[in-house]
């Protein structure tokens, strides 16, 4: 949540959801409905003093941002909501309600989506998971971090969590319509946890403007945290409503192949080594640009 606190000061302030970080881990499926988690949002904010703030939530957190918008307007200014798991719109054929409950014979690949796997094989499915979130090369860091953080719950707590979504609730594309605020969707199109369709379905539904990731998977602020902060500060600097847009960012071969090479060298033997080095490169990739 970012909160302007006066002129002159802006802070931001993150919320670990129940059963995550360093938040309460309740038991069974009731305390996890969306309702409840709206609930602790406001608390946040009525607990630091803060009326208004624009939202940013990440996938089941775009849900959230999208139904306090739609039910407190009084307390949004505006939303961000990167690659929203909402309940309308394309889905995953995986993650329907009736898969994720299935006893299956075998769990490979999306199968481990199952409250039956979770319990028994909690950290192979994070590990399973964690690896379709961030399809983009080089994302070692990422999953890394990812795997850390997801082993910090449990298995019988992200059922639980799931489930409590499912419990039937009246906070499909009508509440989304509802939205008056401004809102910005960042979305993935390589996106293998939530379809690409579904952001464009949010956006849609709520008049906003969508900024689709070309080759983008699901967590576009951990992959490409530089484009997504750009992308909310200047949604939260502009203070009216912009019009809807549509645009689309790219990566690799749409921009310059670029190395940035860091010498220390002792001696000019080594600043030769250095240059000689770059000068293989350039050799090797003569588009690339060190």
């Amino acid at each position: 949540i970012t909160i302007d606190i006066d002129s002159s000061y802006e802070a931001v302030i993150t919320i670990d959801g129940r059963g995550n970080g360093q938040s309460d881990r309740p038991k069974g499926p009731a305390a996890y409905q969306d309702h409840e988690q709206v609930a602790d949002v406001v608390a946040v904010m009525d607990a630091v003093g803060v009326d208004k703030a624009v939202l940013a939530g990440v996938s089941y957190g775009g849900q959230l941002a999208g139904l306090l918008a739609a039910n407190h307007p009084e307390r949004v200014l505006g939303a961000v909501l990167i690659g929203p798991s909402i309940i309308f719109g394309p889905g995953h054929p995986a993650r329907n309600p009736k898969h994720v409950i299935a006893e299956l014979e075998r769990h490979e690949g999306w199968d481990k989506f199952n409250v039956h796997y979770w319990r028994k094989h909690y950290p192979d499915f994070v590990d399973f998971f964690f690896g379709q979130t961030y399809p983009e090369s080089h994302s070692t860091k990422q999953i890394e971090d990812a795997l850390g953080w997801g082993l910090e719950t449990t298995g019988e707590r992200v059922a639980d969590s799931v489930l409590g979504r499912g419990i039937s609730q009246n906070n499909g594309e009508d509440v989304f319509r509802r939205i008056r605020c401004p809102v910005l969707v960042i979305h993935g199109d390589n996106d293998h946890v939530i379809p690409h369709g579904k952001g464009v379905a949010a956006a849609n539904a709520t008049g906003g403007s969508l900024v689709t990731i070309a080759g983008g998977g699901h967590l576009p602020q951990a992959r490409d945290p530089v484009l997504v902060n750009r992308l909310m500060k200047a949604f939260g600097d502009r203070g009216a409503p912009p019009a809807a847009r549509r645009t689309t960012w790219k990566r690799g071969s749409s921009r310059d192949k670029r190395v940035l090479y860091l010498s220390s060298p002792i001696g000019l033997g080594h600043a030769r080594r250095d240059l000689a080095v770059a000068e293989a490169l350039r050799e090797l990739r003569p588009e690339l640009k060190v």
